[in-house]
């Protein structure tokens, strides 16, 4: 009986993690936002700018991560 308590307090103290981890996520997404929006509403960059370099570096990403699952392509 003690190794399903164990097993199970094993997935509450997960679900913890997995909540703190989202809400971890939530603060720096917001950060980052904020961030964003402060910039752009001072004018040094514009949306079109950081819409491009998003897509640019997707793009770069992309790359390399089939170069590293294909390393022979």
């Amino acid at each position: 009986m003690k190794a399903k308590t164990s097993a199970a307090w094993e997935h509450v103290q997960l679900a913890a993690k997995l909540a703190d981890l989202k809400d971890d996520h939530y603060r720096t997404v917001l950060t980052l936002s904020a961030m964003l929006e402060i910039l752009i509403d001072k004018g040094i960059i514009t949306r079109e700018e950081l819409s491009a370099k998003a897509v640019a570096l997707d793009a770069q990403l992309e790359s390399l991560i089939s170069a590293s699952l294909h390393p022979m392509a």
